[in-house]
């Protein structure tokens, strides 16, 4: 098993009184696995994906990746496991505006001290499978929405991570892109890289093996 979640609680105190964000949340995750998140704005889809990439913290509950007590961790323990298993595409590109698309995808290397030369080919190889070769020394703010958002992913792929975390991956992509996008996940997953998305497309949730639904900060359905 990749990871589990063990009736997991995160909320937040205003006045006196807690809203809960997630709400008693059991989740397993088995290596190869293609989840679907699905639900209602609201629903702590996104809460649920930053808990599981350990950028968000959680108030009750175990969490356990490859074995290890997430819960029990210090940050940068946390942080050196997510860096080295998990990449993330977020729908907000996260891009850092500084620098080029190059060195934008080159980041998370410089993390896993990979030699430069083997940067240099790593590199190359994800410009010409986005076919963003052209864009190299551009910044973020001189692409498209759609080109970012390409760079986003080409950049949490880079480090071959076991576990993609992906929220709305193709939402600000034209329909073609997204199916392209939808296609290259599909195709990482056979080759054993596990997924988790949120989304609101049923036909991007299709592409899941398993569909998740949150509502109200718990697991309405989980389609195992």
């Amino acid at each position: 098993m990749l990871l589990e979640l063990k009736n997991i609680f995160k909320w937040v105190t205003v006045g006196g009184t807690r809203t809960f964000i997630l709400k008693d949340v059991n989740l397993k995750v088995n290596e190869g696995d293609f989840i679907s998140v699905m639900g209602p704005s609201g629903s702590g889809k996104s809460s649920l994906l930053n808990v599981i990439g350990m950028l968000d913290d959680f108030d009750e509950g175990e969490y356990h990746f490859l074995h290890e007590s997430v819960h029990k961790m210090k940050e940068k323990q946390r942080s050196a496991l997510y860096k080295q298993y998990i990449g993330f595409v977020f729908q907000a590109y996260h891009l850092i505006d500084e620098l080029t698309v190059y060195e934008n995808i080159e980041t998370p290397l410089i993390y896993q001290d990979i030699k430069s030369s083997e940067r240099k080919a790593m590199v190359a190889d994800m410009l010409d499978r986005f076919q963003i070769v052209g864009k190299k020394d551009l910044f973020p703010t001189q692409l498209s929405g759609g080109q970012q958002q390409l760079v986003g992913i080409a950049r949490a792929l880079i480090g071959k991570p076991r576990l993609i975390l992906a929220d709305e991956p193709t939402g600000n992509l034209n329909s073609k892109q997204g199916e392209e996008i939808m296609e290259l996940f599909k195709q990482l997953n056979k080759e054993g890289v596990t997924i988790i998305q949120v989304t609101h497309s049923e036909k991007n949730a299709e592409y899941g093996s398993r569909i998740i639904h949150l509502l109200d900060g718990r697991v309405e359905k989980d389609g195992l």
